[in-house]
């Protein structure tokens, strides 16, 4: 008999914020300032496609002025990942697949719930939040303030020398459309309704993820 054929090497995307993590990074900071309420419906605008996301952003972190970068660390070290997140990212990574994170979040975040949960992934394309003595400006900085997720897949893509035919996106919000749009694979995580639309198929777990996964060929 012959032996199994080995899936074929993809570029597989994850939103962050809401797909590999229920934490929502700008809210976290929201509640060292006391402005978490006013963070969490300007997410809810811009995740529903109501808001230019951009513009959320700029709104979100300009509430963000004057917080310590000590108090920001802190927060980030309360970012984690959803139950069985870890798993899925490393049956991809043993499948030989390449995982990236591409998200309008934050690369701190990002890193500080990886670590915590011992996962790695080999890509993460995110902002950052500049600090001046010691202190966060309220300003953003980043590929993903302006820059659309679809730019960010396609060039990731280019570097890894893989067509667009061979990558998967995964993501819930409105910011997740353009790379929803243009990959091959578009799975929605418990999407928005703006955003169902534009999904193959949707999971609302992680488990439910990784049988997607296996029963698409790529585990």
């Amino acid at each position: 008999m012959a032996p199994a054929a080995e899936p074929a090497r993809m570029l597989v995307a994850f939103d962050f914020d809401g797909t590999l993590s229920d934490s929502e990074m700008t809210v976290l900071l929201g509640r060292r300032v006391g402005a978490a309420d006013d963070m969490a419906r300007i997410t809810e605008r811009a995740m529903n496609d109501e808001l230019d996301y951009a513009e959320s952003l700029r709104q979100r972190t300009a509430l963000l002025e004057g917080l310590s970068a000590e108090s920001a660390e802190s927060a980030f070290g309360d970012v984690a990942l959803r139950p069985g997140a870890a798993d899925v990212v490393a049956a991809l990574h043993d499948a030989g697949h390449h995982v990236a994170i591409l998200t309008g979040g934050f690369e701190r975040g990002v890193e500080a719930a990886l670590a915590r949960d011992g996962a790695a992934v080999d890509s993460i394309v995110a902002n950052r939040l500049p600090i001046a003595d010691g202190k966060l400006t309220g300003e953003v900085e980043g590929p993903l303030v302006e820059g659309t997720k679809d730019d960010a897949l396609r060039d990731l893509a280019d570097t890894l020398g893989v067509s667009m035919s061979e990558t998967v996106a995964v993501g819930d919000g409105a910011n997740d459309l353009p790379m929803l749009e243009v990959a091959d694979l578009a799975v929605g995580y418990d999407p928005k309704p703006a955003v169902e639309p534009a999904c193959d198929t949707v999971v609302t777990s992680m488990a439910d993820l990784h049988d997607l996964f296996a029963e698409r060929g790529l585990l």
